[in-house]
């Protein structure tokens, strides 16, 4: 049985459970969407997701979202970062741009209030596992030195293994951790479709354990700061990054089961990144899949 199966009431209380939602119309409908499907905590993009440049923000944006934050009273917030941006590129041009891609997104997230901001770690484009994690490291530390003082943390998510994606061996994540000069700036996040997809069996109590082992030894499980919270249309260990709901996937519910009920990591937000919509009843797939979540918590 995984360590912190029967964890105490006070531990399942302080599980946050959310999801990603969208800011259509203004950041601060993030808020009312999250409300409205039920969310504890959020995830958000603070600006398009899918360009390098957006308009900077202003200070009456800045008051809509704070204003919104407080009459929700949803929290922690984080927001994750463009997928444009690879800090492990060898390309110098797509390396500069990423390092100013996430020293703005930072500046954002740090005018904003949102706690995280979260990270595809990058790709190494054929330029190896190690050339990867030292360009990573170096534009981590590049961005860090640009944004000194800020309270806003970079979470670096796990990846699926998909081409050159770097971050699919948790030692990875750890191997860049232990490269960079401000270690202490930056979380982990977990995503549980990406995991799975990587080979770590979610669903088996023994092979969990394991994965927790690792996190332990590489991270240190107090780094982990947010789990997306993802079943996985695809096999444990296909390298495929296609997430599906809350026990319709590969994973099911007895992966979610062990994690949910794992004092040792409870302490990370949940989020979930699974399709929108509505189901054949016409219940929203968030509230849905966020119901599944809870009822899972012994």
């Amino acid at each position: 049985m995984a360590k912190g199966r029967n964890a105490s009431k006070k531990t399942a209380f302080k599980q946050r459970f959310g999801a990603h939602m969208s800011v259509a119309g203004g950041l601060e409908n993030g808020f009312a969407e999250a409300k409205r499907v039920g969310c504890d905590c959020l995830q958000i993009f603070v600006k398009n997701q899918k360009q390098w440049n957006a308009k900077p923000l202003t200070d009456d944006v800045i008051k809509r979202y704070k204003n919104a934050e407080a009459e929700c009273g949803i929290e922690p917030v984080v927001a994750h970062s463009s997928y444009l941006i690879n800090l492990g590129s060898p390309k110098s041009e797509q390396f500069e741009k990423s390092v100013n891609a996430l020293v703005d997104e930072l500046g954002r997230c740090e005018a904003l209030g949102v706690s995280g901001l979260v990270l595809h770690p990058g790709a190494h484009m054929g330029e190896g596992v190690d050339a990867g994690i030292k360009r990573i490291s170096r534009g981590i530390d590049q961005a860090h030195k640009r944004t000194r003082g800020f309270a806003t943390r970079i979470l670096l998510e796990s990846t699926a293994g998909q081409g050159t994606a770097i971050g699919h061996q948790i030692s990875e994540l750890g191997a860049i951790l232990e490269s960079i000069n401000a270690p202490d700036r930056v979380g982990i996040c977990l995503d549980t479709c990406h995991l799975f997809a990587a080979g770590y069996d979610l669903r088996d109590e023994g092979e969990y354990d394991k994965m927790v082992g690792e996190l332990k030894k590489h991270v240190g499980l107090k780094r982990i700061e947010c789990i997306h919270t993802n079943d996985s249309k695809g096999d444990c260990g296909s390298h495929l990054d296609r997430h599906e709901h809350i026990g319709k996937g590969k994973i099911g519910l007895k992966g979610f089961r062990n994690l949910l009920n794992d004092s040792r990591l409870a302490q990370a937000m949940r989020i979930l990144e699974t399709p929108k919509g509505t189901d054949g009843r016409n219940a929203d797939y968030d509230k849905v899949n966020l119901g599944k979540l809870r009822r899972l918590v012994h």
